[in-house]
């Protein structure tokens, strides 16, 4: 997703759910030391939820422009079954210079004991003057060596790393949190208390980006993208 939600390295234990996972400072590890394994067939899932930077509720939107690219990322009503999980449909639709470029629905689920969020996946169209041409980077949880990543600890500390996307030679995408206190100001208002990711994919280590989420609300900025509206939708 364009988390290529475009959706996040550890210096103390952490516990999520029964597993120990070791740290390690930022920018002192190797690509071995990203956590891929979460431990998700003992974890209680459901489709609906949220956390302190990411909101899994129907009907919440955020908007995000940069100076000629939108992208708008809407919580559905539908769900789908991933892997024997049922999950949240999150859509994202992207435009750039007036046209659209991209629509993927996204699968996630919550923890209910840890508030962790999962990634199972997405379905990709790619556009082109009005014609869907391809389906790139898709890919779903159960499929020949696709697992379910991370997307949003419930419990982030600096120093974090973690993989988002877990399907080789496809999608890879992982994250390192690398603050916790970072203040934006976006079109939509100057957030503080935010948490910042550094971003990329192990099929292309050299390519990294930033992304910020802030508190309550979730992605404020993604690359050049930044926050211009957010909130729930009207039926």
């Amino acid at each position: 997703m364009k988390t290529k939600i475009h959706i996040v390295a550890m210096a103390a234990t952490l516990v999520i759910a029964g597993c120990t996972t070791s740290t390690t400072p930022p920018g002192k590890s190797t690509a071995s030391e990203w956590r891929k394994d979460f431990g998700i067939e003992k974890r209680s899932l459901a489709a609906t939820g949220r956390n302190l930077y990411f909101i899994l509720e129907p009907g919440f939107q955020l908007v995000l422009e940069s100076v000629n690219e939108k992208l708008v990322i809407t919580v559905l009503d539908d769900t789908m079954d991933i892997a024997g999980v049922t999950t949240r449909v999150v859509e994202e639709r992207e435009w750039k210079n007036g046209k659209l470029i991209e629509v993927s629905r996204n699968f996630f689920a919550i923890c209910k004991e840890t508030a962790d969020i999962f990634y199972f996946g997405e379905d990709v169209d790619d556009y082109k003057n009005g014609q869907i041409v391809g389906h790139g980077g898709a890919w779903r949880a159960g499929s020949p060596d696709a697992k379910p990543g991370l997307i949003m600890p419930g419990s982030p500390k600096v120093g974090m790393k973690y993989f988002q996307e877990i399907a080789p030679g496809i999608a890879m995408d992982r994250a390192e949190v690398i603050s916790l206190n970072e203040t934006l100001k976006t079109p939509a208002g100057t957030f503080g208390k935010c948490l910042k990711t550094q971003e990329g994919s192990a099929l292309k280590p050299k390519e990294r980006e930033f992304k910020t989420y802030a508190p309550g609300i979730g992605l404020i900025q993604d690359a050049d993208f930044r926050l211009k509206e957010y909130g729930f939708i009207k039926k």
